[in-house]
């Protein structure tokens, strides 16, 4: 086995420490595939070299692109003046382990005039449908055909046109395809019930700067006009909104204080809130990009918690924080409403001790698509909860976190396999973990 891919940890100590966080897993990679829009260079920075960030960048590089990477000052600058298609069979080699290569659809389809989608990889968090995907490009004007493999896309010789569509669900996957393919479509297009998570609204910044011309309604809605041409940029990412909570979470877990470099207060708003209902403390710097969490309470307070689409309290940040609230004393009850198998990990919190049950109901008012569809998207934790360690293995990002948060809230030692898969999101992780005190080996 890799050593990589198994953590030994001890935990039972209040961890104490300084982490920095950078873009955003969410936006960099999707900023990435932005660039295939343009002949001319872009600079994206603030980049965490996640495991995300190195795929899309293989991906771009199959497709004719060039990249300078520069790890350590946290920036990329792409180079994609010369794109062609690539073989089919390397192209869904990058289908199949990410959902982001979806997202090159619409740009392959203005820059070649064809693209093909393969059922996309990621986290087992549910069903990844790409029906949305080409609802969007249909709207655009491409032609589909199914395949054995997945679908094949063409425009034709006018390429992308303006449409307009409406989405069953604020899906976050179908807005972002629809933005880059609308800003090189020709005419007006639009976009009822878009997702508008801090992301969303970042890479539509990155793209006005690159000459587009997008305009977010009220309501939910996203009206563009499309441009001849693209231009380059040097664009600053957002911070990562939801690996500043997975460290807050470890704060209140562990009874410890942990201030976390590169963040910005008002993408966490919602979260905030939430986090000192439940006991949490936090102070920012004066700019906003510095934070420090730490438990007020000796044990957290229970809450009801109902995941949401931006601006409503985002389904990364459940686990997490689930996984602290064993620790409070009470009844903290669950309800998720954006994926239908993100509950997983409440298995590990079982063998660790925790008091967790799931349920197909819906333990909320929040109105889900997943009522009287036999998800379990509900749980009840009741608490306070002595976590002792055990033998875990990670099944996907978020629940990995909560792992380890887990593991060394827990006394005792811990193994954890899989561990790899947390870097897919969370660059230098194990540094990380060091620096704020855990016991890691």
């Amino acid at each position: 086995m890799n050593s990589d891919d198994t953590l030994c940890l001890t935990g039972g100590v209040p961890l104490v420490g300084t982490v920095e966080v950078r873009g955003s897993k969410n936006a960099v990679p999707k900023m990435m595939v932005a660039a295939l829009l343009t002949e001319e260079p872009v600079t994206v920075r603030n980049v965490s070299f996640i495991r995300d960030t190195w795929l899309v960048s293989e991906l771009i590089e199959k497709l004719g692109g060039a990249i300078d990477a520069n790890a350590r000052d946290g920036f990329l600058t792409l180079r994609t003046g010369e794109i062609r298609a690539a073989p089919a069979a390397e192209v869904a080699y990058y289908h199949k382990r990410s959902r982001i290569p979806v997202l090159t659809c619409a740009p392959l389809l203005h820059r070649t005039g064809n693209a093909e989608i393969w059922q996309p990889g990621g986290c087992s968090i549910g069903e990844r449908p790409v029906d949305m995907h080409l609802q969007v490009l249909r709207s655009l004007g491409a032609s589909v055909e199914h395949t054995e493999a997945g679908h094949r896309l063409s425009v034709g010789t006018g390429g992308l046109r303006g449409g307009v569509t409406q989405l069953d669900y604020p899906s976050v996957g179908a807005t972002e395809q629809f933005l880059l393919g609308s800003v090189v479509a020709t005419g007006d297009s639009e976009l009822s019930n878009a997702a508008i998570e801090p992301e969303i609204l970042d890479l539509i910044c990155m793209l006005q700067r690159m000459g587009a011309l997008i305009t977010v309604r009220p309501g939910r809605i996203i009206q563009v006009t499309g441009a001849s041409s693209l231009g380059g940029v040097d664009y600053t990412a957002i911070p990562d909104r939801l690996e500043v909570a997975s460290w807050a979470c470890l704060a209140m877990a562990t009874d410890g204080r942990i201030t976390v470099v590169g963040t910005r207060q008002a993408d966490l708003s919602t979260y905030l809130n939430v986090f000192r209902r439940a006991g949490g403390g936090f102070e920012f710097s004066s700019e906003g990009s510095r934070a420090i969490f730490w438990r007020e309470r000796t044990m957290p307070r229970p809450l009801v918690i109902e995941t949401d689409v931006h601006p409503g309290f985002s389904t990364d940040w459940q686990a997490p924080l689930v996984t602290a609230l064993t620790r409070a004393e009470g009844i903290t009850v669950l309800h998720e409403t954006v994926h239908e198998n993100r509950l997983g990990y409440t298995e590990a919190l079982r063998a660790l001790g925790a008091q967790i049950q799931v349920f197909t109901e819906c333990l909320g008012s929040i109105p889900c698509r997943f009522s009287l569809c036999n998800h379990q998207h509900s749980a009840v934790v009741v608490g306070p909860t002595k976590l002792q360690g055990t033998s875990l293995h990670v099944p996907d990002l978020r629940a990995g976190f909560s792992y380890v948060l887990a593991a060394l809230a827990a006394h005792g030692d811990s193994v954890i396999t899989g561990a790899c898969l947390l870097d897919r999101g969370y660059e230098n992780f194990r540094e990380k973990l060091l620096a704020v005190g855990a016991d890691i080996r």
